[in-house]
C-alpha cells in the first residue's frame, strides 16, 4: 500500500492595504478636505488678522493707480448720486414728492453702493485669486468674507462725508444717529452672506460674473434707492405679491432704516411693518445661510 503526502491546506494571500487604509495608518489626510463647520470657523477665526490685512491692502490699492487716489471712494457714489438726482430728482420731477430729496437720495445711493459692491467682489473673490487658492491651505471664506470687510471699511469712510451732506443740508446730528449704527451691522452680515453666495455660483459657473450687473441694476431700481416705495404703493395698485416683495426687500429695508435714522422727515410711518425683525432675519438667513452654503463646496474651489 503506497503511502500518500497530504499537503495542508494554505492560508490566502493576506489582501494588500488599500491607498485610503494606508493614509489612515499613517495619518495622511486629503488635501484641501473640508473640514468640521466648527473647525472651520476656529481656522478662520485663527487667520482674523490676514483677512482684516487682505481687507485693508485691497482697499489701499483698489485706486493707486488714479491720480485723485483714495478720494475717488467717496466721488464714486457722489457723482451717481449727482446722475440720478438729474435724471430723477429733475427730469422726472420724483423730488416734488420726497421731503429732503437731496438727503433721501444720497443715503440711498451710499448704502445701496455697499451691499452692490460687495456682491460684484463676491462674484471675483475665487476666480480674482486663483493663484493663492491654489498655491496655499486656508479657508476658502477668507476670501469673500475679506473683500466685503474691504466694502465695509469703504462704507465707514464714505458715511464721514454723508454726514457732512447731511448737516449741510440742514440734518444735524441727534440720538436717532445712532439706530445707524446696529442697521449697518445688520447690513453688513447680510452683505458678507450674500457675497459668499455668489462667490461659491461664480467659482463654479463664470457667466454669473457677466450677469451681475444687470441683475444688480434690476435689484437698484426695486429698492428705493432714487424714490420712496410707500409713495409708490400709495398711488398704484399692484398685486398683493409684489407690495409684499417690495416692502421685504432687504436692501430697501436696510436703507429705510438709515434713512429714519439720520433724516427727520422719514418718520415711523414710512417703515413698513416689523421692520428690525425683517433686517434681523435677512441678516440671519443670508449671513448664515451663506456662510454654510459656501463650506460645504470648500474643497471643490480651485479644482477646475
Amino acid at each position: 500500500m503506497s503511502s500518500q503526502t497530504i499537503t495542508p491546506p494554505q492560508a490566502p494571500p493576506a489582501e494588500s492595504p488599500t491607498l485610503g487604509e494606508l493614509a489612515a495608518r499613517h495619518g495622511l489626510t486629503v488635501s484641501g478636505a473640508r473640514p468640521p463647520l466648527g473647525r472651520y470657523i476656529a481656522q478662520l477665526w485663527s487667520r482674523r488678522h490676514f483677512i482684516t490685512a487682505f481687507a485693508t491692502a485691497r482697499l489701499t490699492a483698489q485706486y493707486s493707480q488714479a491720480r485723485l487716489g483714495q478720494v475717488w471712494q467717496l466721488m464714486t457714489p457722489l457723482l451717481n448720486a449727482t446722475v440720478y438726482y438729474f435724471v430723477f430728482g429733475v427730469l422726472m420731477d420724483t423730488a416734488k414728492h420726497v421731503p429732503d430729496f437731496v438727503p433721501f437720495l444720497v443715503t440711498g445711493v451710499f448704502i445701496w453702493t455697499f451691499t452692490a459692491n460687495s456682491v460684484t467682489a463676491g462674484t471675483r473673490a475665487i476666480s480674482g485669486n486663483i493663484g493663492i487658492v491654489r498655491a496655499l491651505h486656508f479657508p476658502r471664506a477668507a476670501l469673500p468674507i475679506g473683500l466685503a470687510l474691504q466694502q465695509l471699511q469703504q462704507l465707514m469712510f464714505s458715511m464721514g462725508a454723508l454726514a457732512v451732506i447731511l448737516m449741510c443740508f440742514g440734518e444735524f446730528p441727534t440720538f436717532s444717529w445712532l439706530l445707524a449704527v446696529p442697521a449697518l451691522a445688520l447690513q453688513a452680515v447680510f452683505s458678507t452672506g450674500i457675497a459668499m453666495v455668489v462667490a461659491r455660483l461664480a467659482a463654479r459657473t463664470p457667466d454669473i460674473a457677466q450677469l451681475m450687473p444687470f441683475l444688480l441694476r434690476t435689484w437698484m431700481y426695486v429698492s428705493g434707492v432714487m424714490w420712496s416705495i410707500p409713495i409708490v404703493l400709495k398711488h398704484m395698485e399692484l398685486p398683493g405679491a409684489v407690495v409684499l416683495a417690495l416692502r421685504c426687500n432687504p436692501v430697501a429695508v436696510y436703507i429705510d432704516l438709515v434713512r429714519f435714522a439720520l433724516i427727520d422727515s422719514y418718520t415711523k410711518a414710512q417703515l413698513p411693518p416689523h421692520v428690525w425683525a425683517l433686517a434681523l432675519g435677512w441678516a440671519v438667513l443670508l449671513g448664515v445661510g451663506g456662510f454654510v452654503y459656501f463650506w460645504k463646496a470648500e474643497e471643490q474651489y480651485g479644482r477646475g
